[in-house]
């Protein structure tokens, strides 16, 4: 079993808990965390997470890491009494970020767009997320494009579901990376089971597309 671990920049833990991480050094592994004994989900432990995992925990770094001792798996996370990282995925970085962040949101935008039509506000947030990245416009651009799709989120209301598509292109043009968790969330408020079968299907998607830009 392959596990990640997601850390803030420098191997500072971002979901929770405190301390440093032992970094790879090269091709060498970091050093085996200390032991923690009676271990608890949330609580103590080393928490980890599967590839399937990986959408609900994205930051700024993302490490392939390894447990021993004994474990725990709880919902969408491993504890263990001991981790390590094994290496850094330098793939992901501020620039496929922020093109994961966009494929999300483009993916889910049908849901806006079925209903209005005739708002292109979010679709302009998407595009110029991609031209920034590809160097054709500023930041001032980007965050106009960003307003603009905020100021379509709002005209619907965040209550309604089809303002998370709108609110998926708002984080993306933001370069946030926990848009893939949002727009996952615009399929699972459906509310009835069309919506929850729809919801897993666009979370194994979004994990599918996670890792193309990974590998």
């Amino acid at each position: 079993m392959k596990y990640y671990k997601v850390l803030g920049k420098g191997g500072v833990p971002c979901n929770g808990g405190t301390g440093q991480w032992s970094l790879p050094m090269g091709k060498k592994p970091g050093g085996w965390m200390p032991k923690i004994d009676n271990i608890v989900p949330c609580q103590r432990g080393y928490h980890l997470c599967r590839a399937e995992d990986l959408i609900c925990w994205l930051n700024e770094e993302i490490y392939e890491a390894e447990g021993r001792g004994k474990s725990i798996r709880h919902e969408n996370k491993d504890v263990f009494e001991q981790a390590r990282l094994i290496r850094k995925i330098e793939t992901w970085n501020e620039r496929t970020d922020r093109l994961f962040a966009v494929d999300c949101a483009e993916h889910v935008l049908p849901i806006f767009e079925k209903q209005y039509p005739n708002d292109d506000r979010p679709r302009k947030a998407i595009h110029a997320v991609r031209d920034f990245v590809d160097g054709k416009i500023s930041k001032e651009n980007l965050a106009a494009a960003r307003d603009a799709a905020g100021a379509a989120a709002w005209a619907v209301a965040w209550t309604e579901d089809v303002a998370w598509a709108a609110g998926g292109a708002i984080w993306a043009a933001g370069g946030a990376i926990w848009a893939a968790w949002d727009v996952a969330w615009a399929r699972d408020v459906a509310g009835d089971a069309a919506g929850a079968v729809a919801g897993a299907a666009e979370r194994k998607w979004q994990t599918e597309r996670l890792f193309y830009y990974l590998q």
